[in-house]
């Protein structure tokens, strides 16, 4: 019997102002203008084996998800119902073997270093492998999607939910929009004006007495739901400064002093925090 481990090795690693999570689409929009960069590793000939590649408008990425683990049989979508359903059947990245694969615009190609268009990779994200995108092969618009037809058809209507943002919400973002360059209202509302209910996923929990919360990234947004209108009631740090302020934490704890300004800046808010980062 062959020996079942393989060795695989990274050929680059994803540049991206991506930090964390929730900073990442679910499938990328190329409407919006974004680039990442793939940094290729040195001394390995990988700018021999870029040779003829510049000809091509978009590419396969094969690559690791190194933030996640372990696996899970059935999970959690992030779109659609809260309903569970098999790993195999989805692209989460709690898998056997965490890997995934990402159609990718190349913008230009330098030396060992590849400019690509939007991408749902975040930064650090390990590249095993390269590959051209045919469109004559790889593309296959007539064929059906199983479960993810039935949500694509919820979601093509208009939005289900109103969202707004309270005067004290906007003040705290437009601080961290001007001071910090930091804005995950988009984001936050793309999600809310489609199903405010509670998801492990999606990061939605209730929160008494303001009613729900959800994570965004290393940020929190407060809200409230009153029949189709959401009200955003204040956003909020995600660390509590404790571990702001421990120096075992901070390693890779993204946005570590727009955090700290922010419990300067809103002080108060501390005491509303529950105990666990979420």
């Amino acid at each position: 019997m062959s020996d079942p481990s393989l060795t695989l090795q990274p050929i680059g690693f994803i540049r991206t102002p991506k930090q964390v999570k929730f900073q990442t689409p679910h499938q990328p929009t190329e409407s919006v203008p974004e680039s990442s960069v793939l940094e290729l590793l040195p001394d390995c000939h990988y700018e021999e084996a870029l040779s003829d590649l510049a000809g091509f408008s978009r590419i396969w990425l094969v690559w690791w998800f190194h933030r996640n683990s372990p696996w899970r049989p059935m999970v959690l979508p992030p779109r659609g119902p809260s309903q569970r359903r098999g790993v195999f059947a989805t692209r989460s990245p709690h898998r056997p073997n965490p890997i995934g694969i990402t159609p990718v615009q190349l913008l230009g190609i330098q030396g060992r270093v590849l400019t690509l268009g939007p991408c749902d990779l975040m930064d650090g994200t390990p590249v095993f492998d390269i590959k051209p995108y045919i469109a004559a092969y790889d593309s296959f618009p007539e064929e059906t999607n199983g479960w993810i037809d039935e949500v694509d058809a919820l979601h093509a209507g208009p939005p289900t939910f109103s969202v707004t943002l309270s005067d004290h919400a906007v003040v705290q973002a437009e601080w961290l929009w001007t001071h910090w360059q930091i804005d995950f209202r988009p984001r936050l509302i793309e999600l809310l004006s489609r199903d405010p209910s509670p998801h492990r996923t999606r990061r939605i929990t209730r929160r008494e007495p303001d009613g729900f919360m959800i994570g965004c990234g290393a940020w929190r947004a407060i809200f409230s739901v009153s029949e189709k209108a959401i009200t955003i009631l204040r956003l909020e740090a995600a660390y509590p400064l404790r571990f702001l302020n421990d120096p075992h934490k901070t390693g890779h704890m993204p946005d570590r002093a727009a955090q700290l300004a922010y419990h300067a800046q809103w002080p108060q808010e501390e005491i509303r925090r529950p105990t666990q980062q979420g």
